[in-house]
């Protein structure tokens, strides 16, 4: 029933139109996205046809005998055509497993596009690999979400720490200067963890340069000082915030706090979601406590993003 390609740069722009039309696709899935760390991947994305007509695409890529939802993503699964059916659905799941199995992959390692990115119903995945795949529940990080529609009042700590900003006369600003705010985050991240962003300085210059409209920065600003700044990411029903970080006089002052005001509160206030993205690690097995309780201070609530896993039988 499907006819089954990997994916290569001679389909690009299939695949870049057929994501941009979807009804669960982002641009993280765009391959100028994807590509930008090509090197560190075995790309193994898949492209679904019926007849001659494209019906689903897997960003994925190989490690050893197993499929993973591409490893460079933060979410991922199958991306799927507004005219999807959940039956094609099963069968395609069932096509997918025989193919790679004659392809010597034994075990996939799927991970869900969160239901808040879906700009239509898109949970045909779950049932089919329930249902066909027999698949099991491989982790389980939790977020805290904004629905705008809905929001809740921020806690008195954070409300607290905005009127802080105001009076320290800190400003807002949107801002194409990521070199200092990546100084800012770099120092944090090495001080606190002892680890460096997950994108180098080039790397995000050179993603923002291709998704103008998709990758923003703002950075709060006295006295011409950059004290903290917020990457976050557009997609068509939310606004995420992949980077956020402060100096120490910043998280004094309250500069995430006021930054977060102008981007919740003022310029997105019209988008469905906002998302904070993830509090956990280890495969949702160490809850970062703090962290989690910074974002529901901004009245962010529990969102789950899950991985499956799979056995290919023989």
């Amino acid at each position: 029933m499907f006819e089954i390609k990997r994916y290569t740069t001679a389909l690009e722009h299939e695949w870049n139109t057929f994501v941009a039309e979807s009804k669960n696709g982002t641009f993280l899935f765009d391959r100028r996205y994807m590509d930008y760390h090509a090197d560190r991947f075995d790309d193994y994305s898949l492209l679904f046809y019926r007849g001659e007509n494209l019906y689903a695409v897997l960003p994925a890529n190989r490690k050893g005998d197993t499929l993973q939802s591409h490893m460079g993503l933060t979410y991922g699964g199958l991306v799927m055509s507004r005219k999807t059916t959940a039956a094609a659905v099963v069968t395609l799941f069932e096509e997918l497993n025989a193919f790679l199995r004659a392809n010597g992959i034994r075990q996939v390692l799927y991970k869900c596009v969160p239901w808040i990115y879906h700009q239509l119903p898109a949970e045909e995945d779950l049932y089919a690999i329930f249902r066909t795949c027999h698949a099991r529940l491989a982790a389980r990080d939790i977020g805290s979400t904004i629905v705008q529609r809905n929001a809740i009042r921020w806690e008195r700590v954070r409300r607290r720490a905005l009127k802080r900003a105001q009076e320290a006369g800190i400003t807002v600003e949107r801002s194409t200067d990521y070199a200092a705010f990546w100084q800012v985050l770099s120092d944090n991240l090495g001080a606190k963890y002892g680890v460096k962003p997950v994108h180098s300085l080039e790397e995000i210059d050179l993603l923002r340069s291709r998704f103008p409209e998709n990758i923003i920065l703002y950075n709060a600003v006295k006295d011409g000082t950059v004290l903290a700044g917020i990457v976050i990411y557009i997609t068509p029903q939310v606004v995420h915030a992949q980077y956020s970080s402060a100096t120490p006089l910043g998280k004094q002052l309250g500069a995430i706090d006021i930054i977060y005001d102008r981007i919740i509160n003022q310029d997105y206030k019209h988008y469905p979601y906002f998302d904070f993205g993830r509090s956990t690690e280890d495969r949702g097995h160490y809850l970062n406590e703090e962290l989690i309780f910074q974002k529901e201070g901004f009245g962010g609530r529990g969102l789950c993003w899950d991985w499956y896993e799979w056995d290919i039988d023989e």
